[in-house]
C-alpha cells in the first residue's frame, strides 16, 4: 500500500485502520496494540458482528480473496431511518442486519478489507465480480501514476470491462498495455483493465471524491 508505506516512512508509525458509517459508527478496527495490516480495516469491535452475503443471499466465504456485500448488526446500529420506510427496507435484511452497501472480503483470521461501494466500484466483468479499490491500490503503487480511478463500463462480451483513469506523473509517459500488463502481473489477469485513459485530471466533489459517473 503506497499510502501506508509513505506514512510510515514520514512519521515512523504505522496507521491503524478503521470502518464505519453514520449509520453505524465505527465496527472494524485495527488493534492499536496488534498488526497494522495494510489495506485492511480489522476486526469488528465488541459487540458487532458482521456476515457477507452474495447477491442471491448466500454466505460468502472467509478466504480473503471472494467479494460480498457487507452486513452489520450490532448496538451501534442504528434502528431506521425517521419517516423514510422505503429506505428502511432497502437497508435493512429480513433477519435484522444492516446492508452497508459496500463490498468486502474477509480473511480466514476474521480481519477485513473493504472493496468499495457496489453502485460505483463492483464490476462484474466475464463472469468474474472485481472491485475497482483493488485493482486502484495496485496501480498506485506504480511510479508512474499519481492518481486513479478504476470504473466498469458496458462491454459485449464481458458484461462489463475493467477501464482505468490515471493521471501520470510529472514528465512521465504512460504506456496503456503495459500498465495493464503490470497489473495482470501483480494481481490475477482478470482485474487488469482492458482500457487505460490517460487524464490531467480526474474530476471529484467538495469532499475531494473521485466522481465515477463523470469518467464514464
Amino acid at each position: 500500500m503506497p499510502l501506508f508505506e509513505r506514512l510510515r516512512e514520514l512519521t515512523g508509525h504505522e496507521v491503524v485502520e478503521r470502518y464505519g458509517m453514520t449509520e453505524t459508527l465505527i465496527t472494524l478496527s485495527g488493534r492499536a496494540d496488534g498488526e497494522r495490516r495494510p489495506g485492511w480495516v480489522g476486526w469488528p469491535l465488541h459487540g458487532i458482528r458482521t456476515r457477507l452475503r452474495s447477491e442471491a443471499g448466500e454466505e460468502v466465504p472467509h478466504d480473503g480473496e471472494t467479494i460480498g456485500r457487507l452486513q452489520v448488526q450490532g448496538a451501534s446500529v442504528t434502528e431506521g431511518y425517521l419517516n423514510r420506510p422505503e429506505a428502511n427496507a432497502a437497508s435493512f435484511t429480513d433477519d435484522g442486519w444492516f446492508v452497508t452497501g459496500d463490498i468486502a472480503a474477509i480473511a480466514p483470521d476474521g480481519c477485513h478489507r473493504i472493496v468499495g461501494r457496489e453502485s460505483v466500484d463492483l464490476i462484474k466483468t466475464g463472469g468474474y465480480r472485481v472491485g475497482a479499490g483493488e485493482v486502484e491500490t495496485e496501480l498506485l503503487a506504480h511510479p508512474d501514476v499519481v492518481e486513479v480511478a478504476v470504473v466498469g463500463e458496458p462491454d459485449e462480451d464481458l458484461g462489463q470491462r475493467i477501464v482505468a483513469y490515471v493521471v501520470a506523473r510529472e514528465g512521465a509517459v504512460i504506456d496503456g498495455p503495459a500498465l495493464s500488463d503490470w497489473i495482470a502481473g501483480r494481481l490475477s489477469v482478470h482485474k487488469r483493465p482492458r482500457w487505460v485513459h490517460v487524464r490531467a485530471s480526474l474530476p471529484r466533489n467538495h469532499m475531494g471524491k473521485v466522481i465515477k459517473p463523470d469518467l464514464r
